[in-house]
């Protein structure tokens, strides 16, 4: 494995001083993408450890949805299953934050112990009802597919962060007809992510973070059929 040196890109904090419009109660956050970055390498070292699924079930959201490839709630289908004799391996290469820091999302590389390669998209979202006064990072949805080619490893993990100006709003899309399709967003909606599953199986994953006018798109996943 390359070693990933992991490094903030210019991240202005006290942008989130003044915030995006939120609902009542909300919080601006310092967004530190090397939180959900760490929480990442901490999952796949805890899969080498323990085990993937034991990995899996233990970083997991209680509503986490996961692809089998067919989208399904994480805990049901991971309860009682059994790790495999190795786990699969992942490195993140790209990180993006909401402008409140409360949920972020990690892109990269995957190995699996018969030689395939693939990829990989993590959502995470910070749950502060545990003991932990800083909350700890949970994976609400996981996504990936095997790839021909490997993904390169950066020299450096990119790293972005919504900004705080404006409003960011809740844009929802309704899906086509017959296909399957959410739309998640960070509490101050500076992020937002969007999976559709067409009957065929085909299906995407998109990621899109505020820029203070309008929603850029950081990632697209595009899975051509389920395999």
């Amino acid at each position: 494995m390359n070693r990933l040196f992991v490094t903030l890109a210019a991240i202005t904090l006290s942008a989130c001083a003044a915030g995006p419009g939120g609902p009542p109660g909300f919080q601006p956050r310092i967004a530190t993408p090397s939180a959900i970055i760490a929480a990442e390498i901490a999952f796949n070292r805890l899969a080498q450890e323990k085990g993937q699924w034991t990995a899996f079930r233990e970083t997991a959201a209680k509503d986490a949805t996961m692809f089998v490839p067919q989208p399904v709630l994480a805990q049901e289908w991971l309860k009682g299953r059994a790790n495999p004799v190795q786990s699969v391996k992942w490195q993140p290469h790209k990180a993006f934050m909401s402008c409140d820091g409360k949920t972020g999302v990690t892109t990269g590389a995957a190995q699996w112990p018969d030689g395939r390669h693939g990829y990989f998209t993590t959502v995470w979202q910070l749950d502060q009802r545990t003991s932990d006064d800083l909350g700890e990072w949970r994976w609400v949805l996981d996504h990936g597919d095997f790839i021909d080619s490997p993904r390169e490893a950066p020299e450096f993990v990119e790293t972005g962060v919504a900004s705080c100006k404006g409003r960011a709003p809740a844009a929802l899309t309704a899906p086509t007809e017959g296909a399957r399709m959410k739309t998640g967003f960070s509490r101050d909606q500076t992020l937002s992510y969007t999976w559709v599953v067409q009957p065929d199986g085909t299906r995407t994953f998109e990621v899109k973070l505020w820029n203070g006018e309008t929603a850029d798109t950081v990632i697209l996943d595009r899975v051509t059929a389920a395999r």
